[in-house]
């Protein structure tokens, strides 16, 4: 039951490509199976290789790729991916960031301790730095929990289902992105006790206090309180982010010259 719900949530697109991360025994990749494309399933125990490839050697599964080895070694597909996978939780922060740094990837959809998910997601109302840090370009969900019970053995703690995933168009340009990771660094470092004293030692007191105002935040807050779309408002105040000048357009053919009228005509009947 939970895998098909894990499967279902995975949403690949029609026809499309689905990394696995830690198929185990093949019990989420039987369930992801039906609603890709392809699927290529990474097992780094190989031990369990043998009865996966037997599992699923068969033509109706002729779409799906055992792999050997460790996951995080892989090279990231070319072409966009969906990512999906129970993955083990003393990894979960390596997985992550390899998901956060592929280019291609449309989504990632994990099974992971409760308390990890709920952090990223702003759950338990404070946020993280990796989450804001990524927040323009990547989105964060927390889409339910599972008891620890609906697994065997039975862990000592519940899931989360988490989802990331990769904005189509970032909350803000390319060129503006350095800028912003900084600006969020120096936040979360925690100078002064407040976000408003850590960013002063960049920003002058008129700009911020227009920020912060604009932001609607008090400048005692700390910083864990201050949600993503606060950042960018912030963000956003501090370095105006204007629209790029129109190009140019490219030049068309010449046009052609006219003959003024007070220039003769050639004896040859033809003129410049």
């Amino acid at each position: 039951a939970v895998a098909e719900r894990v499967a279902r949530l995975v949403r690949p697109a029609p026809g499309g490509l689905v990394l696995e991360v830690g198929a185990g025994r093949g019990v989420l990749t039987e369930a992801l199976a039906p609603y890709c494309g392809r699927l290529i399933a990474h097992e780094i125990d190989p031990r369990l290789l043998p009865a996966l490839r037997d599992r699923f050697g068969g033509p109706h599964h002729a779409h799906v790729r055992i792999s050997g080895g460790d996951f995080l070694a892989a090279p990231v597909p070319r072409e966009p991916f969906a990512l999906a996978g129970n993955i083990p939780y003393s990894r979960t922060a390596e997985i992550v960031d390899w998901a956060l740094r592929a280019r291609t990837l449309t989504s990632a959809t994990f099974v992971t301790q409760l308390e990890y998910a709920r952090k990223r997601t702003g759950d338990y109302g404070r946020w993280s730095l990796l989450t804001v840090r990524n927040w323009p370009c990547h989105e964060w969900r927390l889409l339910g929990r599972i008891s620890r019970r609906e697994f065997r053995p039975v862990p000592r703690v519940d899931s989360g289902i988490l989802r990331i995933e990769r904005r189509e168009r970032p909350l803000l340009p390319a060129a503006a992105l350095g800028d912003y990771h900084r600006m969020v660094e120096l936040g979360f470092s925690g100078v002064g006790g407040s976000l408003y004293a850590s960013l002063r030692r960049a920003h002058r007191a008129g700009p911020l206090d227009a920020a912060f105002r604009g932001a609607r935040l008090d400048r005692s807050v700390v910083v864990a309180y201050v949600t993503p779309e606060q950042w960018l408002t912030v963000f956003r105040t501090l370095w105006p982010v204007r629209p790029q000048p129109a190009r140019p357009r490219p030049a068309g053919p010449r046009p052609a010259r006219v003959r003024r009228p007070d220039t003769p005509p050639r004896p040859d009947g033809q003129n410049d």
